[in-house]
């Protein structure tokens, strides 16, 4: 029997995702706008994890000072970020939950402010950091997060 493997080689510079919710890598490709960007991603779905059972793993190559973290933190704060500089991991960081987030997700209530004045950024509160729920700034709708 032949095993598969998957070998993704090194990156210079950037940013290692592990401990990604597998199914979600996707969705930080499109929050963090990667398909706008000239930078090499390797996204891996669904590796095997002994702590997760499943998982999902990107690679980003691009400048260090690139990610926003509150993005990161709200899609899923239990991954696991490794900064890598000349092929090294100088650095790793934990993600927490945003006391507040803008421009991330859009308020869904019709009479909300932002639906209209169209440039006004929408804002999100972090009111509940148990369950981790979300409100609109001007209008205090609640923002349902996806089920884990």
């Amino acid at each position: 029997m032949v095993k598969n493997t998957l070998n993704v080689g090194r990156i210079s510079e950037g940013f290692v995702l592990d401990h990604i919710q597998a199914g979600r890598s996707m969705d930080i490709y499109k929050y963090l706008h990667l398909d706008q960007l000239d930078c090499c991603v390797a996204i891996i779905k669904n590796a095997k994890s002994s702590k997760m059972g499943k998982k999902d793993i990107m690679k980003i190559e691009c400048p260090i000072d690139f990610m926003d973290l509150d993005i990161l933190g709200f899609i899923d704060h239990n991954i696991t970020i490794n900064i890598i500089k000349d092929e090294q991991i100088i650095e790793k960081k934990a993600l927490h939950l945003p006391k507040k987030i803008k421009n991330v997700i859009k308020c869904k209530n019709p009479r909300c402010i932002t639906s209209i004045e169209q440039e006004l950024d929408h804002v999100f509160v972090l009111t509940d950091p148990d369950k981790e729920i979300y409100r609109c700034m001007y209008c205090e709708e609640k923002y349902e997060r996806r089920p884990r």
